[in-house]
């Protein structure tokens, strides 16, 4: 497993609340969810390093 590098956001109430329920929602945990996001702001911008996946931190629910 990749090496994770620990970092300090802030967020407004109403921002961490709808992201929980956007995670929740996608069974992810928050951090899975926003590094999800992030990772698919990263790709759509073409920042993104090839190779890396677009998609992390979901768990299978068995679903499709």
């Amino acid at each position: 497993m990749a090496e994770r590098k620990p970092f300090l956001l802030r967020l407004s109430p109403e921002v961490h609340e709808s992201l929980q329920r956007w995670a929740n929602d996608e069974v992810r945990s928050l951090n899975a969810q926003i590094e999800f996001l992030l990772r698919r702001a990263l790709r759509d911008a073409g920042r993104l390093k090839p190779g890396l996946p677009a998609q992390t931190g979901r768990r299978s629910n068995g679903g499709p």
